[in-house]
């Protein structure tokens, strides 16, 4: 059989990361990295695009998938919005790529192209259902059942970070007053609650955050109690720099998800990201259908 290639894309707020890897195996064949440009707003940054992938395809290119950080409509593949990427609203990202490349596109959330490849791909490997969860600057997240992912009815399930966890009381004084996970979970939201710290490495370790570490270690437990109530997942996976930082942590909250939650009811693994391409690997997934 002739060897077929998928480009995978992450096109992130700062950097645009590009992959093509090898369709049977999913051996990376070639990487590559370059700035988005994000001040200079969305056609500036679909030319760039455009480019990087022409560069990066060979003849034997079938395919290339994109993970987006945003709202993606479902099927058709519309960006509804980037928000560090202005002029992005709207834009018909996978007809307008599939015209300009003569290829077929695949469209998603990052957060969805995280969950892919790590409930595919990484050590855990694990059947039936995985909850990804990205936290940095936010709090993304992606479920996928048996393999597939599941996007909901328009493409914007497992919006985790919107989930509400303390609504009206958010941890810092905001006019926002949602309360949602994202808003105690996510860099950012540390940046606010423990404003001595000088590195992001002292919110989880150290004493300068200290304080607030048992807060955290439940809050993080109640989110996973209720996405267990809802899917019953074998699996929640954290990424990004903050979920990351959780390693050393899982014992602690798997104790609080064993407080809160009902009596007899099997909770899941919890585990820590493996894979260092999992936003390319997972986007370069999605065109395999």
């Amino acid at each position: 059989m002739k060897k077929q290639s998928v480009i995978g894309v992450d096109l992130g707020g700062t950097k645009i990361d590009l992959a093509r890897y090898n369709a049977k195996t999913f051996a990376i064949e070639e990487r590559s990295k370059l700035a988005t440009h994000s001040d200079k707003a969305w056609p500036h940054v679909y030319e760039d695009l455009k480019e990087a992938i022409a560069s990066m395809r060979t003849d034997d290119t079938i395919g290339i998938g994109i993970g987006v950080p945003g709202l993606v409509r479902q099927p058709e593949g519309i960006i509804v919005t980037l928000p560090n990427i202005p002029e992005s609203n709207e834009f018909p990202l996978k007809a307008r790529l599939t015209a300009d490349s003569g290829l077929p596109v695949t469209i998603d959330n990052d957060a969805n192209t995280f969950a892919l490849a790590e409930g595919l791909n990484s050590k855990y490997n694990t059947k039936g259902i995985v909850v990804g969860i990205t936290m940095g600057t936010g709090v993304g997240g992606g479920v996928v059942v048996d393999g597939k992912l599941f996007r909901g009815a328009h493409g914007f399930a497992a919006e985790i970070g919107h989930m509400l966890l303390r609504p009206g009381e958010p941890p810092y004084n905001t006019d926002d007053k949602r309360g949602d996970i994202e808003q105690f979970l996510s860099g950012t939201a540390f940046e606010k609650r423990c404003v001595s710290a000088s590195k992001p490495e002292e919110y989880m370790e150290g004493e300068v955050c200290s304080f607030m570490r048992s807060e955290v270690f439940k809050e993080v437990a109640w989110m996973c109690v209720s996405l267990n109530s809802l899917l019953d997942p074998s699996l929640i996976i954290f990424g990004g720099s903050v979920g990351k930082a959780l390693k050393p942590h899982l014992n602690e909250i798997q104790k609080e998800m064993k407080q809160w939650s009902l009596p007899n009811i099997p909770l899941p693994e919890l585990g820590i990201a493996t894979l260092d391409d999992a936003a390319t690997r997972g986007a370069a997934l999605l065109t395999m259908g």
